[in-house]
């Protein structure tokens, strides 16, 4: 009787190996299937982006090129001569050229990455404008995001860990009206304050004139003294949000039957804490976070504004205020496609983190 049951035994064991080891691609292959389907819509939604931000300025009131002609004719006093017209009219959409071959066009200059000229600074190309203020928005909105996250989410994790303590009762309320107060309120009275009233920072700008841009020291320093004032206002009006999602996500995470079993064990405070509610609470807030690195390149607009800080926000102002519809429809079009791109990133980790995100098959 001892050896049957010990083959049969080793049978089932046998085949629930083989089993588990046919799951394993299957598993692979449902990731991937969703991955794919994912991408699929990523590129469909894409393409509507881009198909919108061609349609949109042109239908809108005006002419991009009457607009550069009034320009030139104001600027030169006198009417441009009838070829340069006409070159202009080609150049910002041939009128006698119907619209889906001026779109198939705009696809072709998307693939060869070129965005156009720029109507308000005409004839620079709209490519260069982004390259000079692009670098500006990835320091100012970048720097501000991750210092606005950790603080946030380093708060909020000591704060959700005792919850209902007089230090929960005063950070989560404050921080809540303090998430609810908008950029240019702050940005404005950070003005008058600090560099109006103390002199302890610059009115406005991104670096002093003084110094020659470029990879030195004195343009750095002054660039860093000039972005201080702007970063810390974001990050005041931003990281209450950060510190309320996580004080929210560990409050329930410390509920759970794992977070309990830690304890039970006579584990250390800390490492309960940090390895296991924190670890699992932090995953909507890191989701969070790429999804708010995707709107890095259309900067903190109305911090720009006040500031005067040569961003993605203030070019895309001064466009708007100038009527410059391609550097408008570049700006735009970076935007759409980094938010995307964000949220493909996002999807991509959560489904390989947490498989019931997966649509069932």
């Amino acid at each position: 009787m001892t050896a049957p049951l010990i083959a049969s035994e080793t049978g089932l064991a046998q085949q629930g190996g083989a089993g588990e080891a046919a799951r394993r691609p299957a598993r692979r292959r449902t990731r991937l299937t969703w991955l794919g389907s994912r991408l699929g819509f990523y590129l469909f939604v894409t393409w509507v982006a881009i198909t919108l931000n061609f349609f949109i300025p042109r239908l809108m009131p005006g002419d991009p090129a009457q607009a550069v002609i009034q320009a030139m004719t104001q600027r030169n006093g006198q009417m441009p001569p009838p070829e340069t017209v006409h070159s202009i009219q080609l150049l910002f959409g041939n009128p006698d050229k119907p619209l889906f071959s001026q779109y198939v066009g705009y696809l072709g200059q998307l693939v060869h990455g070129d965005l156009g000229l720029s109507i308000s600074q005409y004839p620079v190309p709209v490519i260069d404008l982004v390259r000079a203020a692009l670098p500006w928005t990835l320091l100012l909105v970048g720097a501000s995001t991750v210092i606005a996250f950790v603080i946030g989410v380093g708060l909020g994790i000591v704060v959700g860990w005792r919850p209902g303590r007089r230090f929960d009762t005063v950070v989560t309320p404050l921080s809540t009206v303090i998430g609810v107060v908008p950029y240019f309120w702050v940005a404005l009275l950070a003005v008058w304050v600090f560099a109006v009233k103390l002199g302890w920072a610059p009115v406005s700008g991104g670096y002093s004139v003084d110094t020659v841009p470029g990879l030195n020291v004195p343009f750095l320093a002054g660039a860093l003294r000039y972005g201080l004032l702007p970063v810390a206002t974001i990050v005041f009006s931003s990281f209450g949000g950060w510190v309320f999602g996580q004080r929210n996500m560990m409050v329930t995470t410390l509920s759970e039957d794992y977070v309990l079993l830690a304890r039970a064990k006579g584990l250390p405070g800390w490492k309960v804490m940090l390895v296991y509610a924190a670890r699992n609470a932090m995953l909507p807030s890191i989701t969070n976070f790429a999804l708010a690195i995707g709107g890095l390149v259309g900067g903190a607009l109305l911090t720009e504004i006040v500031f005067s800080y040569p961003g993605m926000g203030f070019l895309l102002f001064d466009a708007v205020s100038k009527r410059d519809y391609p550097t408008m429809q570049a700006v735009f079009l970076l935007i759409t496609l980094t938010v995307l791109l964000a949220n493909f990133v996002a999807d991509s980790v959560y489904v390989l983190l947490d498989p019931r995100t997966r649509e069932s098959r």
